[in-house]
């Protein structure tokens, strides 16, 4: 009718990531941002979830959801909550990025004969990084509080909890953060065996929601959706396809892609985890990404721009300098314990442009061997799509077409684990088969006019590796 205006239906995505949550209110029909919010986390590798429950309440204040419908949490992977009977929280989350529980990974490794047994069991051959390690370390190191344990569940299992209000005592989850504790497998759904291997019992766990279910409503009315992790959610939120290889580079570096068929690898490096929409989303991540160049650049005594610009002066290969950027230890490969290394340097060569480059060159190397991870398991690479803060780097953008050796391309900047658990809000609302259809673009990188500078930096970087870690 004339004069009639149509009500737009709203959806919010939450993203609580290791450093901050971040909010974002989107159209249920266009995925176009409203509005959005964020707060910090401490920046630390065991924080009390009540921290990420604060942080929820910061970036909403002051009427962001106001007139939304329907919301999704997409979390930080494998983190481990431990709850008692009564549903309170018994230690503080030991997160993916604490190593503390390397030990209870080997350990965990052998007691089932192998990383072959458990790539066939779940997918995936646990590292530090998965929950089932951080419960054997809980058990092994913590034993009075571990006898407190009735539930363990993932960070945003526990905010989704906390959304739906003290009156709902289910605890649920979703098939992809599911698949990163190394005890649900997306072909038989929960290992109670592994389970009780890890922690020496068996635990309750969360019921495990299909895509679009819904988990329940807020206090106010709110459809909330199952939630998943927060590469799942990326992936939704990119809108990903067969063929797209996903790098991201935060404070991990990750590399992903859609896939039909569950993946097996038992040399550990590909992780095969479920996605957010009934299909795989196999993973290879990193524990040195993006603070790489942070690094580099105190080192250098400059900000992320001067880094950019040094590096951007120096020629490929950074007159032979590598850097080895195992700066927190190492997931993929599994060197926890590793430090960073730098090889090449001669009198010539040592500047502060060619130890700049070779901070760029070194973090996406890293990241180059998880693509060719992939693609050994059989997932097809017709093209990479970097996302991410560094991601924004122009030096970044300059040498990845270089390293990683095929088409690159870079979408807009956009809070794409935000958006894709906002996707996933707006797909539980409609009760449609599949999620909604919202518009994404990327623009490409040119590539590389000599493909051969790529493959005489990936051999300079796989020498040192070999040299520092023969293994």
């Amino acid at each position: 009718m004339v004069g009639m205006t149509s009500v737009r239906t709203l959806v919010a995505g939450v993203d609580s990531s290791t450093q901050s949550t971040k909010v974002v209110v989107c159209d249920a029909a266009t995925g176009e941002v409203v509005r959005e919010g964020r707060a910090p986390h401490p920046d630390a590798t065991e924080v009390h979830p009540d921290v990420w429950w604060s942080a929820y309440g910061t970036a909403v204040d002051g009427g962001l959801l106001e007139g939304v419908s329907a919301i999704s949490v997409g979390g930080q992977q494998h983190g481990m909550v431990a709850l008692d009977n009564a549903r309170e929280v018994v230690r503080p989350a030991l997160l993916w990025n604490d190593t503390r529980s390397a030990d209870a990974a080997h350990d965990l490794v052998a007691e089932l004969g192998g990383a072959a047994a458990w790539a066939e069991a779940v997918g995936s051959v646990p590292v530090a990084s998965f929950t089932a390690t951080k419960l054997r370390w809980l058990a092994t190191h913590e034993p009075s509080l571990a006898a407190r344990v009735s539930d363990v569940v993932l960070p945003h299992d526990w905010l989704t909890f906390k959304l739906r209000g003290a009156g709902s005592a289910e605890l649920v989850t979703d098939r992809g953060d599911a698949s990163g504790t190394a005890y649900w497998s997306s072909r038989t759904g929960y290992c109670d065996d592994l389970l009780e291997l890890a922690f020496g019992r068996v635990l309750g766990t969360p019921r495990v929601l299909g895509p679009a279910d819904v988990a329940g409503e807020t206090t106010d009315g709110l459809v909330v959706a199952a939630g998943t992790g927060d590469n799942m959610a990326a992936a939704l939120g990119l809108s990903i396809a067969p063929g797209d290889v996903v790098v991201s580079l935060g404070t991990s570096g990750t590399v992903f892609a859609s896939h039909d068929e569950v993946t097996a690898d038992a040399s550990g490096f590909v992780a095969g985890f479920a996605d957010a929409t009934g299909r795989q989303l196999p993973l290879v991540c990193t524990l040195n990404a993006a603070r790489v160049l942070t690094t580099a650049g105190a080192m250098l005594g400059v900000d992320l721009p001067g880094l950019e610009q040094l590096a951007l002066s120096a020629p490929p290969g950074a007159g032979g300098v590598v850097l080895l950027p195992y700066l927190d230890g190492e997931r993929t490969p599994d060197l926890p314990d590793a430090t960073g290394t730098l090889g090449g340097l001669t009198r010539t060569n040592a500047t502060p442009a060619n130890l700049a480059r070779a901070a760029v060159e070194g973090m996406l190397c890293g990241l180059a061997d998880g693509i060719d991870a992939l693609r050994a398991v059989g997932v097809p690479v017709d093209r990479v799509l970097l996302i991410g803060g560094a991601a924004r780097s122009a030096a970044v953008a300059a040498v990845a077409p270089v390293v990683f050796g095929c088409p690159v391309a870079v979408p807009p900047p956009a809070e794409y684990v935000a958006l894709g658990a906002a996707r996933q809000a707006a797909w539980a609302l409609s009760g449609a088969a599949t999620p909604p259809v919202w518009p994404s673009a990327a623009v490409p990188i040119p590539e590389t006019p000599d493909p051969s500078l790529g493959t005489e930096i990936r051999t300079a970087y796989r020498a040192l590796r070999t040299t520092v870690h023969p293994s």
